[in-house]
């Protein structure tokens, strides 16, 4: 009998030795691959930082050169430099081209609504109307520059000759909402009433201007196209 047990007991320590290695061994498995798991993360992880931290030194380049264009063709358009194009041609047509490269380098409606007014005072009034609606599609929660879009827009129907797209953008103009140039979209489609010879409704658009913006400065033009009053 104490032979037999002995050998069991062996036996049994053997057999725990065994698992014991195997548990280890399936351990350092384990760590081994979650380390690697841990090192992709990682690389991944750095990879991100190191893609944002590029995009935004490139964004932060883009907006530098965006600016330094602004600021040229700015000047440019308002002849506020000495070394001016010569013409008009030359002028607008030199202030085009800087506020394209601006508006490539990045995006901004300041750009984009200048892009419109280079063409408009280029006479390109069909390349004005379709940088004017390309602005309202992509920015039309810009309440500093859509009453100025909407105003150039109805300006390059005029010019065009389409009397009726110019008014309609004016009502547009008028139902904006912020109100800015409310009063030049009355004054505005008032004259162009007149013109067809359509008084009466003329004489409405001059009557709200006069009682709605006594501070306008169309207040006194408005009020000077209206009937005085009869005495007695």
């Amino acid at each position: 009998m104490p032979k037999a047990i002995k050998k069991k007991s062996l036996k049994k320590t053997e057999d725990t030795e065994a698992e014991v290695q195997e548990t280890l061994s399936s351990l350092k498995d384990t760590l081994q691959q979650r380390q690697k798991t841990a090192l992709t993360y990682a690389g991944i992880v750095l990879a991100v930082l190191i893609g944002i931290g590029g995009f935004m030194i490139y964004s932060s380049s883009s907006e530098k050169k965006a600016k330094a264009l602004e600021y040229q063709a700015h000047k440019i358009f308002y002849r506020s430099s000495q070394a001016q194009p010569a013409n008009k041609e030359d002028q607008f047509g030199k202030s085009l081209e800087l506020f394209r490269q601006a508006y490539d380098a990045k995006k901004s409606p300041y750009s984009l609504f200048y892009i419109a007014a280079c063409s408009y005072e280029l006479g390109k009034y069909d390349d004005a109307l379709t940088t004017l609606k390309e602005f309202t599609q992509k920015y039309p929660d810009e309440e500093k520059y859509l009453p100025l879009v909407y105003q150039k827009m109805a300006m390059t129907y005029v010019k065009k000759g389409d009397v009726g797209e110019a008014k309609k953008t004016l009502d547009a103009l008028y139902r904006l909402k912020g109100g800015f140039f409310r009063d030049l979209a009355l004054i505005e489609h008032g004259r162009l009433l007149e013109k067809e010879g359509n008084a009466e409704e003329a004489k409405k658009k001059y009557q709200e201007l006069a009682e709605k913006f006594p501070d306008s400065p169309f207040h006194d033009e408005a009020k000077a196209k209206l009937p005085g009053k009869k005495e007695g």
